[in-house]
């Protein structure tokens, strides 16, 4: 962490991304919370330039959506946890040539040199610490967004964070409950792999709470930790756009005692794993966010995007092979649909403002 110190101006990049996102949680804020960008990062390079193009849009944009960039460095999968741990990058500790260091080491060290499985880890860190903070995307002022798959690794980067993801694998985990109770930032709660909101609504109760549980310091030395009680930062996050579905969650979350607000994946179940067909989905949530009787319910949404479409096998072509700019995960709109559904987001933001400001105009007459 002393390598990488955050920059005043990264400071105000992660504050402005944590405040904004927590207003709209909170229901304080009408704007649009959009977590936008590659399904996972695995070269700096590429990751910069689309985080630049972002961040274009988003100062366009920014009146009606708050966006951030979708920054995951690791993957949770079914079966087998996908590390990626990141990056095409150079001068790495002291190489001086591009290589990938930590795509798939966990699971896949065939596609490394042995010898840089020793040094990996560390060096995962910096890398990601890096790309989060002043160099990357927080010195361009566009804040990101990440999942938390264990205890340990947020010690290093949750600093350069703006907003938190616990995945649908994770969401039931105890630990994750745990070290959401500690994060500065928001947090999202997915609903589980089999649709359940219950084990989100769970989940939130649970690191609303304080909590005592083993995890490091900063400076990586085992620790008791303990979390004081989190007010509102945390919401549901869903894989389901179907509208029925979206109102029996904001039931439960009402029945809870919790704010009836969701955020909705556009991507992974919703999109029936065609990338494309996020664009369907972006216009469903528009429409719904246009329907008075539907709009109040849908406060946020998140799409894989990358700078070319769909996605390519790193197993097969090696990392050496890879096109540039497109997913070696799941698939992702390229850069100009993107900008299709978030300008079709946007016009609905400034539609379901103007139809409640004419509704409030018609009840003071």
């Amino acid at each position: 962490m002393e390598d990488y110190p955050v920059s005043q101006t990264a400071i105000n990049t992660i504050t402005a991304g944590r405040l904004g996102a927590d207003a709209i949680v909170k229901g304080q804020d009408d704007r649009l919370l959009v977590i936008v960008g590659p399904c996972s990062i695995h070269d700096t390079k590429a990751g910069l330039e689309y985080a630049k193009l972002l961040k274009a849009y988003a100062d366009g944009a920014k009146d009606h959506l708050h966006i951030l960039m979708r920054t995951y460095f690791e993957k949770p999968r079914t079966t087998i946890r996908a590390s990626m741990a990141p990056f095409k990058s150079t001068r790495v500790l002291g190489s001086q040539e591009d290589s990938y260091l930590n795509v798939y080491m966990t699971n896949y060290p065939d596609v490394l040199m042995i010898h840089l499985l020793l040094t990996t880890h560390a060096s995962s860190f910096f890398l990601c610490r890096k790309y989060t903070s002043e160099s990357y995307q927080a010195e361009l002022g566009i804040p990101v967004a990440v999942e938390f798959l264990d205890q340990i690794s947020p010690q290093y980067i949750a600093d350069t964070v703006s907003w938190g993801a616990i995945g649908a694998r994770t969401t039931e985990s105890q630990c994750h409950r745990e070290l959401a109770s500690g994060l500065s930032t928001p947090v999202g709660f997915k609903n589980g792999t089999n649709g359940s909101v219950g084990i989100a609504i769970d989940a939130i109760r649970a690191a609303k709470s304080g909590h005592v549980f083993l995890s490091v310091t900063k400076q990586g030395i085992s620790a008791i930790v303990e979390t004081n009680v989190r007010q509102k930062w945390i919401q549901v996050f869903s894989h389901d756009v179907v509208e029925n579905h979206i109102k029996e969650c904001v039931q439960e979350l009402s029945k809870a005692g919790l704010k009836p607000l969701v955020m909705v994946d556009c991507s992974h179940g919703n999109s029936e794993k065609k990338h494309e067909r996020q664009l369907v989905v972006a216009e469903d949530l528009a429409n719904q966010l246009e329907n008075p009787e539907t709009q109040d319910s849908i406060m946020g949404v998140m799409i894989e995007s990358n700078l070319v479409e769909g996605k390519q096998s790193l197993e097969a072509l090696g990392p050496n092979k890879l096109a540039y700019g497109q997913s070696i995960t799941d698939a992702c709109l390229d850069w100009e649909s993107t900008k299709k559904a978030l300008d079709r987001l946007k016009a609905a933001v400034s539609q379901r403002r103007s139809q409640k400001l004419a509704a409030a105009s018609s009840g003071s007459a």
